[in-house]
């Protein structure tokens, strides 16, 4: 047998554990998982942050979005090993404490969700564009949305709460 042949009866698709380092929400985190196991299943199965959501699993839909050095994600498809190192941003870490963020705290006032099942990753997604764009147009909140899907049709409201999180911060 040669040193690259594979062992006999030993599946070469196998799992292989590693342990994987990472910042999530402003703390350390260490899990032992296959690499490759989508960063999503980690964050809801193994870190209990349950905030991020299955959608499509294809990362169209933008529901399972996270934020990853500050930039927006699909988690679906995102092997583990990929953010190795990196800072993750989960909707709840959104939050300070008990303290919603004012992004929150405008869709809530804007009655921008009805299910509630993909704000998450817009949450995640409006809140990178704010951090890079204070002000926003009407039209540049469609934009940096327009991965999401929303099926209640709540767009409009999204947009508006979008808007007036952008307007508080500038008061």
């Amino acid at each position: 047998m040669n040193l690259g042949d594979d062992l006999p009866g030993m599946d070469p698709e196998a799992p292989v554990f590693e342990v994987v380092a990472f910042a999530v929400n402003g703390r350390r985190a260490s899990v032992v998982v296959d690499p490759r196991t989508p960063l999503l299943y980690v964050l809801r199965n193994d870190l209990g942050l349950k905030g991020t959501r299955f959608g499509c699993g294809t990362g169209q839909c933008g529901t399972c979005t996270v934020m990853v050095d500050g930039r927006p994600q699909a988690s679906c498809e995102l092997p583990v090993s990929a953010v190795a190192g990196r800072h993750v941003t989960t909707v709840e870490g959104l939050a300070s404490g008990d303290r919603l963020d004012p992004l929150q705290q405008a869709f809530i006032d804007e009655g921008a969700g009805q299910c509630g099942y993909c704000l998450s990753g817009i949450l995640v997604s409006a809140a990178a564009l704010l951090e890079s764009n204070p002000q926003p147009t009407d039209q540049e909140v469609r934009a940096a949305l327009d991965g999401h899907i929303c099926r209640c049709g709540a767009h409009t409201r999204i947009v508006r709460a979008v808007r007036r999180a952008a307007e508080g911060a500038r008061a």
